[in-house]
């Protein structure tokens, strides 16, 4: 039974009461499950008595599993019910008795009445990054410097050398390498021209990080010694040692899986232009206790996530004070909220629209791949996400799919994204090349840099973010995209 106790605007509570015939079924199926799996000396498999293996799981145990599963067939019964259509839900659960009905609350946010923009008569701009022979060429011959070797020699040092350096004024210091060719400015010109066996001062100059500000200081160190670097020739000799019989065939696959990557940033980019400017032409109230609701929750969540890297939030909110940039952070938490509960409303309110529907098979797909992403087992991925979770979770998959339903609407296809694991090529019993393109050579390949941090902004921009807990935003971009290139079957006879 479920029945609405309160309602304010978009704002509502409503209860749910489980009876409690359903309550010790569900027990029952529990402890019996338990009593099969479980092995007690003693006993014979699904023999031992009910409150031993009540008492040996840990009654909590058993009660956090019956909750859960009381939770997760309850809960969107009643949503149906009361012909409900929630943005955003807390379920409190009362307490739990195996004699007693299981009486819960949800405390919940309706969709307010929104519109959209014609959106069929968007024109998308956004495009993928060319990738040119030049950028090919330039790929390669950074993999031929990530191949390279280094041999000691005994001359002054040179501005492609690599030197081993050890700090004087660090105890129990150990030497570490720094290649001159890559070095900061200010390093490369102290150490250009120094042998093995000198000590010099370099002095770092003062910096602005933005979030905080470096101090110059004066680091000693000692030349332990200096590394010529040897580069590989770009022939077929090279090709061999990664597993392809000739150069070109090195080429081509290193050119086809940068046009790939290439071909998945544009499908990003052209979903963020979609949602952008789906989200620019939203018309409606917002109700603002959601969007608190949502500020709290990723302000609660970036805690967390301080916290898990043992930095207390206290010291990183003092360090924010310090640096005069703590009401900046708090301004960028209410936009981000905003923006995040406009993205929503627009993308729930175009599947609605657009009439989306999941079915239960793409809707385990997703969620079997979303485990397989966490390195967790899918009743383990379950169990974490919740009744809450499961239900935000449905709902980011739901958005996706309209999403893309409505791009490709407008005449674009989707490539198939080569860094996800139902794409990603064959392993083979020879190690991958890993090649990654520059960032320097033009602006089609410094976009190709992007390539594999917008695809994890991707994934991350549809995870599920309408659990209790919000998503804290992140800019994930990387300073380099690695590209994985294996020999096709035609390409490597050893297969």
């Amino acid at each position: 039974m479920a029945e609405i106790v309160r309602q304010e605007g978009s704002s509502l509570e409503f209860r749910v009461v489980v009876p409690q015939r359903e309550v010790k079924a569900v027990y029952d199926g529990v402890v019996n499950s338990l009593m099969q799996q479980m092995k007690i000396p003693g006993f014979r498999p699904g023999k031992a008595p009910r409150s031993v293996v009540v008492k040996r799981a840990g009654e909590e145990y058993v009660k956090d599993e019956v909750r859960e599963k009381l939770l997760q067939s309850s809960y969107p019964v009643a949503v149906r019910e009361l012909n409900l259509s929630l943005l955003d839900a807390e379920i409190r659960p009362e307490t739990l008795s195996e004699s007693a009905d299981f009486t819960y609350t949800v405390q919940a946010e309706t969709y307010p009445d929104v519109t959209l923009p014609n959106w069929k008569e968007l024109t998308l701009e956004a495009q993928s990054p060319e990738i040119t022979d030049e950028v090919v060429e330039k790929t390669l011959s950074d993999l031929l410097e990530r191949n390279a070797s280094f041999e000691v020699v005994e001359r002054p040092a040179e501005a492609g050398d690599q030197l081993t350096l050890l700090e004087l004024d660090e105890d129990e210091a150990s030497p570490y390498p720094v290649y001159l060719d890559s070095a900061q400015d200010y390093v490369r010109e102290a150490l250009v021209g120094k042998s093995a066996g000198e000590e010099i001062s370099i002095v770092t100059p003062e910096m602005d990080h933005g979030d905080h500000q470096h101090e110059s200081e004066t680091v000693r160190v000692q030349v332990v010694d200096i590394k010529k670097k040897n580069l590989p020739v770009l022939d077929d000799e090279f090709a061999k040692t990664l597993n392809f019989d000739t150069v070109d065939a090195l080429r081509d696959a290193v050119s086809r899986e940068l046009k790939a990557r290439a071909a998945v940033e544009g499908n990003t980019n052209r979903r963020d232009e979609f949602v952008e400017k789906l989200v620019e032409g939203l018309q409606g109230d917002l109700p603002a206790s959601l969007i608190k609701r949502r500020r709290d929750a990723m302000f609660e969540e970036i805690k967390g996530d301080l916290e898990r890297q043992g930095v207390p939030f206290s010291e990183y909110e003092t360090f924010m004070r310090d640096q005069n940039k703590y009401d900046d952070f708090l301004a960028d938490l209410d936009k981000n909220a905003l923006q995040r509960v406009k993205r929503d409303l627009a993308l729930e309110k175009l599947a609605e629209d657009m009439k989306v529907t999941l079915t239960g098979k793409e809707f385990d797909d997703s969620l079997n791949a979303l485990a397989r992403q966490s390195g967790v087992s899918v009743q383990e991925t379950r169990k974490q996400l919740g009744a809450n979770g499961l239900e935000g979770y449905q709902a980011s998959v739901v958005r996706d799919k309209a999403l893309n339903q409505a791009v490709l609407s407008l005449g674009f296809q989707f490539a198939a994204d080569s860094s996800s694991e139902e794409t990603a090529p064959v392993e083979t019993q020879e190690a991958a090349v890993e090649v990654e393109p520059s960032s320097k050579v033009s602006e089609a390949e410094a976009s190709l840099e992007a390539v594999d941090s917008s695809s994890e902004e991707a994934t991350e921009e549809f995870a599920p973010v309408e659990t209790q807990e919000a998503v804290v935003e992140v800019d994930s971009s990387s300073e380099e995209a690695v590209v994985e290139v294996e020999p096709s079957s035609e390409e490597n006879k050893s297969e």
